[in-house]
């Protein structure tokens, strides 16, 4: 039977889209408590790459069409998104200097395995959305470019009070937001020319979850 035939079958409850949306909402909820209070964060510090392993988990069940353009797309996106941070790690280019703190997991060439997920999560997310409201490919994958850059801006002070990466000097460069736009117009490009369904109830959900996370943590810390 050929992959695009194939249909994946699960236990209802994995199914339950109201109940995952209450799973999402208590997760990211839950991060943020734990996160705020110095005596757990190294706890949650070290549930971060299971966090975002369930969040991707959650993503992919809900997924409309699983066929081979889009595992290829997903493996695509994991190693775009993977080797974009290795060189930028390895000599600076792309994004400006800096390094991975242990927090995210595993690493290969000084990048963690996660972070290449978390490319494929937020390029998966944002696509979604764009395409829900801007009919022309184009303008959808910039627009969708330019959400990742919003959701960078949030997510660098908290990744960086949360010892995920950190800059040369303690200094964002302009240079990361310029480099994420760039990776990310790429990746959105490959997003909307990649043939595959791509309804998921429950994006919207995981998405405003996520950016209300980072929102609040970059307040609090």
């Amino acid at each position: 039977m050929p992959l695009s035939e194939v249909k994946f079958t699960s236990h209802p409850v994995l199914k339950n889209l109201g109940l995952w949306k209450i799973i999402t909402v208590l997760l990211y909820g839950v991060g943020i408590i734990g996160m705020s209070i110095p005596d757990l964060r190294p706890i949650f510090q070290f549930l971060t790459p299971f966090h975002l392993a369930i969040s991707t988990f959650s993503l992919l069940l809900f997924h409309a069409g699983w066929n081979k353009n889009f595992i290829v797309f997903a493996i695509g996106t994991f190693l775009i998104g993977f080797l974009a941070e290795v060189l930028g790690v390895q000599t600076g280019i792309l994004f400006g200097e800096y390094i991975y703190g242990p927090v995210l997991g595993i690493q290969l060439w000084g990048v963690p395995l996660m972070i290449g997920v978390n490319w494929f999560l937020l390029t998966y997310l944002t696509g979604n959305l764009a395409e829900r409201y801007i009919a022309n490919d184009f303008l959808a994958a910039l627009g969708a470019a330019f959400m990742m850059v919003g959701l960078d801006i949030l997510i660098e002070p908290v990744a960086v009070a949360l010892d995920f990466w950190q800059w040369e000097g303690g200094v964002i460069p302009i240079s990361n937001y310029l480099g994420w736009l760039g990776v990310a117009f790429l990746l959105q490009l490959f997003y909307k020319k990649a043939q595959f369904p791509k309804q998921n109830p429950l994006a919207m959900t995981l998405l405003l979850a996520m950016t209300f996370f980072f929102g609040v943590l970059a307040i609090i810390l």
